[in-house]
């Protein structure tokens, strides 16, 4: 956009705590500011407190490297990283920017990786934020507290927080992160006033929190959820935990450790205290119960986050979102396991009793085909299909804002050899999966080695981005160069934009199904 963003915004740049300077991204005219502080290290008596303004410092911080990502371990094997590795000290942010002159007021999107709260970084070459700041926007990105670290609850912790809550410490990083955002975004050529979130997967999830959450309540204008949302289901239901049960929680886990007081808990090294989270089964086998992610408080919510929804309590601004559509159908249609009609009725009758009947009318086996089909949708609409429906159906009832629906559908390519549950896998087995629309959003395929994609992805990609920074923009995914994108509204017939080597709306199917599931009124 600019050939020369040093020459135009001038360096360094001047931000609430010192001056930062810069470097060339790999998108002409774009400048990236990498690794910058937006709160102070949450280490030592600050481990598990929420999070404190950064020190200031002299002279000019050179922004040119990622910060540190939070303390984590190797959970997804998708995740590649360009950071220094994991750190208690993760309270960074990065900014990209193709702004000319700070009074340009570009539009922000502000990026909230995923990783189930669990792991990931903004790091990630798949989630660059260079060609997209390219297309006229501003791009943050963030990491934040996760796991234990993140999101530890305690009745010590609550006595000494001056709100009288503890918990949700990953949370209130992002609201943290966003507060700086409105403070010094417009030194980089950003509007404070016009911030959209997005994020995929548990940054999804945090979107989806962060609407419900009053603290974060005018420090943005829109959102972006691509696959998930914390809105409990009647069907498999996901807790919401109060803080009385959180902190109980936390109170078995610091006795675990042999910790009798906060200072000896504080006194944990990290790498032990994660060791001890993920316990001797792994990721699968937390001691730390990670059902408590995140905690009804009172302060972070109000109540639970669904009823804030059903009585229109959240921030009342456009939402653009959807999911995958074969979010985890591979992993449970492949392989070994392989559902067959007896199979898919018996795992039903056994997993879900006296709902089995009307689970098994709205995701039928009459044949063998249809089973395989059925296994999948039930999964992907369980691990993240409802969830993401539910809230784009409540921001479309009591939101009192556009909402736009969207269904990502290319069944991306794989690599030659890829196999899943043993069993050999091509893209149309695999078909569109969790976190595989990612590289597209960001105009990043180049950062997926070995995978041989085609013209018509390029194309796509170019495509969702200019949809995603539309939205960024006006509020409205509609522009030149796409195809037209209704609202998902009743009267239009809750039209689904689907995204995939053509363009088409076309009206939603399986209502029914997630009616039933997400036991939302009709």
């Amino acid at each position: 956009m600019h050939a020369s963003l040093a020459a135009a915004l001038s360096e360094p740049v001047r931000i609430d705590t010192g001056l930062v300077s810069g470097r060339a991204s790999e998108e002409a005219g774009v400048r990236a500011y990498l690794g910058l502080p937006y709160a102070a290290p949450p280490v030592g008596a600050l481990r598990w407190r929420e999070p404190q303004p950064a020190a200031a410092w002299e002279g000019v911080r050179q922004a040119t490297a990622f910060g540190p990502r939070a303390m984590q371990a190797r959970l997804f094997g998708d995740m590649v990283f360009r950071d220094s590795g994991p750190s208690e000290d993760c309270l960074y942010l990065n900014v990209w920017t193709p702004a000319a002159r700070a009074s340009d007021a570009l539009p922000v999107m502000f990026w909230i990786h995923g990783g189930g709260l669990k792991a990931g970084a903004s790091s990630e070459p798949r989630q660059d934020g260079a060609r997209l700041a390219g297309r006229g926007v501003v791009v943050v990105s963030l990491n934040y507290r996760m796991g234990g670290l993140g999101f530890l609850a305690h009745p010590e912790l609550s006595r000494e927080s001056p709100h009288g809550v503890s918990g949700n410490y990953g949370l209130l990083d992002q609201v943290a992160a966003l507060a700086w955002v409105k403070r010094n975004i417009a030194a980089f050529g950003g509007d404070p006033g016009r911030v959209t979130l997005f994020g995929e997967s548990a940054g999804s999830y945090s979107v989806s929190m962060l609407l419900a959450s009053p603290l974060a309540r005018g420090l943005f204008s829109g959102a972006i959820a691509e696959s998930g949302a914390h809105l409990q289901r009647q069907v498999a239901p996901e807790p919401e935990v109060a803080l009385s049960q959180a902190e109980q929680k936390g109170v078995a886990f610091a006795s675990a450790l042999g910790a009798r007081s906060l200072a000896q808990l504080r006194a944990v090294p990290a790498a032990d205290l994660l060791r001890a989270e993920l316990g001797p089964g792994g990721y699968n086998g937390a001691s730390f119960d990670d059902r408590s992610l995140p905690t009804i408080d009172g302060y972070v919510f109000l109540r639970g986050i669904r009823a804030t929804y059903l009585r229109g309590e959240q921030a009342h601004v456009p939402l653009l979102g959807g999911w995958t559509a074969d979010e985890v159908r591979a992993y449970h249609t492949l392989g070994s396991a392989r559902p067959t009609a007896a199979s898919f009725t018996a795992r039903v009758r056994q997993r879900f009793g006296d709902r089995s009947d009307e689970i098994l009318r709205l995701y039928p086996a009459g044949s063998e085909a249809e089973a395989v089909r059925s296994a999948g949708d039930l999964e992907d609409d369980l691990f993240m299909g409802c969830a993401t429906w539910s809230l784009l159906e409540l921001q479309r009832r009591t939101g009192q804002a556009p909402v736009y629906r969207y269904s990502f559908d290319r069944h991306v390519p794989v690599p030659a050899g890829t196999r899943v549950n043993g069993a050999p896998a091509t893209g149309d087995d695999i078909g569109a999966p969790h976190a595989s629309d990612i590289e597209y959003v960001f105009n990043t395929l180049a950062s997926k080695q070995g995978v041989p994609f085609e013209a018509d992805d390029w194309r796509l990609s170019s495509e969702i981005a200019t949809y995603w920074t539309n939205f960024a923009k006006t509020g409205n995914p509609n522009g030149d160069g796409v195809a037209p994108w209704p609202a998902y509204t009743q009267e239009s017939g809750f039209p689904v934009m689907h995204l995939d080597t053509r363009l088409y709306s076309a009206p939603e199917t399986h209502r029914e199904r997630y009616l039933y599931l997400s036991g939302l009124p009709r």
